[in-house]
């Protein structure tokens, strides 16, 4: 009987386990079906690129308008009833985006998509902690993998269906669907549970260590957020690439940090959290000055990689060590954090044309190299304080 019942748990552990990660390939699923329909909208209602860019933006502000909050609602509500409410709306809203004929439909459906995504980001990351912390054992890495994973096959999908004929619309229903079945099979392993319930505001705002774990994660999204937009201008306009080739770089960093993922609670396991957040802030650094000074296509492309690599696991390992503070509740924390993360992916690409305006892309470069290494700084702070270093 006491046997019986030690396999009943492992197997709902087990369970628990697959459902974070299929809320995380739901994450980056909807996110990557979304990006399909951009110059379809485009195209459909006219749109000017500043127009577009603005519309843009309200994706990034839907999420800061829900995620200093979903820590709190996770609290008082439970991780599964916030991630499966947030889930049908997700792919809800996918499908009435494929219908818009009007701006004045489209602005408030794209801000209620980044309210929803930044819900799901912060929300998943809170459940994958915990079910961290009752397994024993690193997950997170493999967790944020399934994210990417998501990612790659909700593009890569979208594209295949509109490739064979169907439309928009149809195309985004199916995606809903998948949304609709992964929700269905895994609901019941989700846990209920959502962290520290408090009264009071549903608000999260960062103290104490959080603060420092923030700040990494503000960088490692500005990182990630200007090497998508940005390096395929570095690559034509500075390197002297063909058009055709812009999307390499960002191709290689996305594919290095999805193998690194999926190798990285082995990697932390093997080489210990200091290791992989300090060296992979300062590999970071060494992918930027690589990218600077490569006189060859192939070691431009070793540069995006190297880049990839190190900035992988960064936040995962952090975010595990958000389980172990004791400074806010750690759906707080989670919350917390991942609003100045966020913040990164805004501000990065607009700091870099910014920067790129006043100077060169060179300089730009070589800011979120600096950039990199206070990461690695800041790593080592937080590492003491937790005693790992």
């Amino acid at each position: 009987m006491v046997k019986k019942k030690t396999e009943d748990r492992e197997k709902e552990l087990r369970w628990q386990q697959w459902a974070a990660k299929a809320l995380f390939f739901v994450g980056g699923f909807g996110c990557a079906s979304w990006a399909p329909m951009v110059p379809m909208l485009k195209e459909r209602l006219a749109l000017t690129e500043d127009v577009l860019g603005m519309l843009l933006l309200c994706v990034g502000i839907g999420s800061l308008m829900t995620m200093p909050f979903s820590g709190g609602a996770a609290g008082k509500w439970g991780c599964r009833k916030v991630l499966v409410t947030a889930g049908v709306f997700y792919g809800m809203v996918l499908v009435l985006l494929s219908m818009v004929q009007s701006l004045y439909m489209l602005v408030p459906l794209i801000l209620l998509l980044g309210a929803l995504m930044g819900s799901i980001d912060v929300v998943v990351n809170v459940l994958a902690v915990m079910v961290e912390k009752k397994s024993g054992v690193r997950l997170m890495s493999g967790m944020h993998a399934f994210w990417s994973i998501g990612g790659f096959a909700g593009a890569g999908i979208f594209s295949v269906w509109l490739n064979a004929g169907l439309n928009y619309f149809q195309a985004a229903v199916i995606a809903w669907g998948i949304i609709l079945v992964l929700l269905a099979v895994f609901r019941p392993h989700l846990m209920s549970e959502g962290g520290e319930k408090r009264e009071g505001s549903l608000l999260a705002v960062p103290r104490g260590i959080v603060v420092f774990i923030g700040m990494v994660a503000f960088v490692s999204f500005l990182v990630e957020g200007a090497v998508m937009d940005w390096s395929g201008v570095f690559l034509t306009s500075v390197k002297q690439f063909d058009m055709s080739m812009a999307g390499v770089g960002f191709t290689v960093f996305s594919a290095a940090m999805l193998i690194m993922r999926l190798a990285g609670d082995w990697t932390v396991n093997r080489l210990g959290a200091p290791v992989v957040t300090i060296g992979g802030g300062l590999l970071a650094c060494a992918g930027f000055v690589l990218l600077i000074w490569a006189p060859a296509a192939w070691l431009l492309y070793a540069g995006f990689f190297i880049i990839g690599i190190g900035s992988a696991n960064i936040v995962p390992v952090f975010y595990s060590l958000m389980g172990r503070q004791k400074v806010m509740p750690l759906n707080q924390a989670v919350s917390a954090a991942s609003t100045m993360g966020y913040l990164g992916i805004l501000m990065g690409p607009a700091l870099i044309g910014f920067v790129a305006d006043s100077t060169n892309l060179y300089v730009s470069f070589g800011l979120l190299g600096a950039l990199a290494f206070s990461q690695a700084v800041i790593a080592k702070y937080v590492m003491r304080s937790f005693s790992l270093s």
